[in-house]
């Protein structure tokens, strides 16, 4: 391991945009269809690996739903939350705002109860175990109705003091922010923040519907904001966190290579650009990984790995001491070791 890998890895950082059904990976996945009696369309975990290379978006998801059939209990979400949870560690995550979509479980019989149950325990055992606090995203599936979004927000109206935010994932393409604007201003009045994906594979157009129409509290990718310099400026001027995935915009094809890639151009135009790892079991590599993959092909200083590690606590969904108390350790960290 370099110097500057070692950096990375003792970096303390917030992981904003991770979807934990993202996260299962072929080993847990073989498991838990063992544990529950499921069979599963791969022969082994080589052949579910080689199933990963996908050409877009939509090839990623047809993969994810399938995986996701495993996870059938509180005790699979547990497992599945605490397996990230370990590995977040050992990255140096302090943070982590865990998005879930429970709509792909729900709607194959899984009661939303046995879900977030079973992700909360796992999160208070990761603080209690490593140090990691964290949050849960309700996301939204794009390609489905608002009207099943809204059966879902009163699902989960019993934890929703639990809950820190909704968010908009699942295929952009076809299916606008302003499909779902209704059900994002009840969460918003509700007391929830406001995510959602926009400008990966989507164009620039659904970043400002995001903006105007959910008002969204940050942006999830934001690629394609930098082809409209007014949208740009907008976004710098505001301050909006970007939760930028390197990895994943390589594996989907958004950029063909990551010396391609724009975190650096993002950090140039005052963009409050963060890195992250979306579905990592998919896409080759956890926070860490996605750190120091674009490092390497973008050639990021320490100072700009401390600014976007900054940028992770900074438009983290927490209080302002807890985001203080982070930073005032991030300084600690870059003071000694910069």
């Amino acid at each position: 391991m370099t110097e500057l890998d070692q950096f990375i890895t003792g970096l303390p950082k917030a992981e904003l945009h991770l979807h934990i059904e993202g996260s299962l990976e072929p080993e847990l996945m073989f498991a838990l269809a063992e544990r529950n009696g499921i069979d599963i369309p791969y022969a082994s975990v080589e052949e579910v690996r080689a199933a990963y290379e996908f050409s877009n978006l939509q090839d990623f998801l047809d993969i994810y739903y399938a995986g996701a059939g495993v996870l059938q209990t509180r005790a699979d979400f547990h497992d599945l939350a605490a397996a990230y949870f370990k590995r977040a560690a050992a990255d140096g995550v302090v943070h982590a705002e865990l998005m879930f979509d429970p709509q792909t479980h729900t709607d194959r019989g899984i009661a939303f109860e046995e879900v977030i149950e079973g992700l909360l325990s796992a999160m208070a055992e990761a603080e209690a175990t490593h140090g990691i606090t964290s949050r849960l995203i309700l996301c939204f599936l794009r390609h489905l109705s608002e009207e099943a979004a809204f059966e879902t927000l009163a699902m989960a109206e019993p934890w929703i003091d639990r809950i820190t935010a909704v968010g908009l994932d699942s295929s952009e393409v076809g299916h606008p922010p302003v499909k779902f604007a209704q059900v994002f201003a009840a969460a918003r009045a509700k007391g929830l923040k406001i995510t959602a994906h926009a400008g990966e594979e989507g164009p620039p157009d659904y970043v400002y519907q995001a903006l105007d129409q959910l008002k969204t509290d940050r942006i999830d990718h934001g690629n394609r904001s930098l082809e409209d310099p007014e949208l740009t400026r907008r976004l710098a001027d505001l301050g909006m966190t970007l939760t930028v995935c390197p990895l994943s915009n390589l594996k989907l094809c958004v950029v063909d290579d990551l010396k391609d890639h724009p975190t650096d151009a993002m950090l140039t135009h005052g963009l409050k650009a963060t890195l992250n790892s979306d579905d990592p079991a998919y896409f080759g590599g956890y926070v860490g990984d996605n750190f120091k993959a674009v490092t390497e092909a973008r050639g990021l200083s320490k100072a700009d790995l401390v600014t976007l590690a900054r940028n992770s606590f900074t438009g983290a969904f927490l209080p302002p001491d807890m985001i203080a108390s982070y930073v005032e350790r991030l300084d600690a960290y870059a003071a000694a070791h910069c």
